[in-house]
């Protein structure tokens, strides 16, 4: 399937994968305008110092969302620490403490599978390093509704369990380590 005529990125990641949104966050272009919703595992109790770490390479926005906060252009979400982010409809957020999923709060599948259903085709699912399982099915969930998914190559992981887990479960898109899915980022449209 090749789509670029995409309306939301969502990228699920766990340990290792602060260095490499870091690196996709500094090298998009400057006019990149699909929102990013990002899931990633973060410690419970720290409420700070994620966004501004993201912030000071980023050419965009970063933000935690409020509850029902509407995604926009060149603005990248967070999801809040020990809150599970859904995607609605709507194009809204949703933010959620019900009990943790795969031992995590936030919770990857549940930011990925929710942002499968509500944007189908017009979604790019990209799934990075990290050591459990939690990602595997949403990124299952983004292939099943005609979303374009890419998991990160497991050879170029600090932690390689979240990507293999994955790729027991479907065949992605692509396999690409965090180099060329810049690129891919970079050579999409608008």
């Amino acid at each position: 399937m090749e789509c670029t005529d995409f309306k939301l990125i969502v990228v699920g990641g766990s340990a290792g994968s602060f260095s490499v949104v870091s690196h996709l966050l500094a090298g998009l272009r400057p006019d990149f305008k699909l929102p990013i919703v990002l899931s990633l595992h973060r410690l419970k109790h720290v409420r700070s110092g994620l966004v501004e770490g993201l912030s000071l390479k980023s050419k965009l926005r970063v933000i935690e969302p409020n509850d029902k906060e509407k995604l926009q252009q060149n603005t990248v979400y967070l999801a809040p620490a020990n809150y599970h982010l859904f995607v609605e409809l709507d194009g809204t957020v949703a933010l959620s403490t019900e009990e943790s999923h795969n031992h995590s709060r936030p919770s990857i599948d549940h930011t990925l599978g929710s942002a499968a259903y509500a944007y189908r085709d017009k979604l790019l699912g990209i799934l990075l390093t990290g050591a459990n399982r939690d990602g595997a099915a949403g990124m299952k969930e983004i292939a099943d509704n005609k979303g374009f998914t890419i998991v990160q190559d497991p050879l170029s992981c600090d932690i390689d369990t979240m990507p293999k887990e994955a790729l027991k479960l479907f065949r992605p898109d692509r396999l690409m380590n965090p180099e060329d899915i810049l690129h891919f980022l970079n050579a999409l449209p608008g």
